[in-house]
């Protein structure tokens, strides 16, 4: 596969359901059974709130795809929960960067923007995926440990470093955090959670 291939803008739903919009080469849409979005009802937000969440990844997604140079010379992913947007990936210059997060803004339904996107030439193809093997085994010791409530929780990782999203207490938030930094490979972790009160969790 050529290397342009994976200069891709993307975006990723929780519960396993991925949603990917890539500009410049092939567009895909599907969730676990075929269909375009996907909720659960296991989720801490609303279905509403997913279907929002969903809908906006993708409208931050197309904003992306509007720029030729995002397209050919940046590899970024779009991740949404609870209105809270968190760009990751690759840019290999600051201008780029704030382009990304420009074209962002221009989505509403957005309460907030996490720009992690790093300085650098896109990952390739085995990076990607050694990213995916870490962020199984992250996903395996949350399933393993029950103080995280798996399905609240969305592991993105990226270059080997870990980004965590979710509605969880103070206490589940720093579990997720201590599992997942002490997964072997894994170089540093950020977190991007929405906390709750113990009294609003189910």
């Amino acid at each position: 596969m050529a290397t342009s291939a994976w200069r891709c803008i993307r975006y990723s739903l929780l519960a396993g359901v991925v949603l990917s919009v890539q500009t410049g080469c092939t567009v895909l849409a599907v969730g676990a059974a075929g269909t375009v979005a996907a909720v659960s009802a296991n989720d801490r937000r609303t279905l509403g709130t997913q279907l929002d969440d969903t809908t906006t990844a993708g409208k931050v997604a197309y904003e992306l795809g509007q720029s030729e140079a995002l397209k050919e010379r940046t590899n970024i992913q779009v991740h949404v929960y609870n209105s809270v947007a968190l760009l990751t990936g690759q840019a290999p210059s600051e201008a780029l960067r704030n382009e990304a997060a420009h074209a962002a803004q221009k989505v509403s339904n957005i309460d907030k923007i996490h720009n992690q996107i790093r300085i650098g030439e896109p990952i390739g193809a085995s990076t990607q995926a050694n990213d995916i093997w870490l962020a199984s085994k992250i996903r395996a010791q949350f399933v393993a440990d029950e103080t995280v409530p798996t399905l609240n929780v969305e592991v993105i990782v990226e270059n080997s470093e870990v980004f965590l999203m979710g509605s969880l207490t103070m206490q589940e938030a720093n579990a997720a955090v201590d599992i997942a930094r002490n997964v072997n490979g894994v170089s540093r972790v950020t977190r991007a959670f929405d906390i709750i009160e113990l009294s609003d969790a189910p």
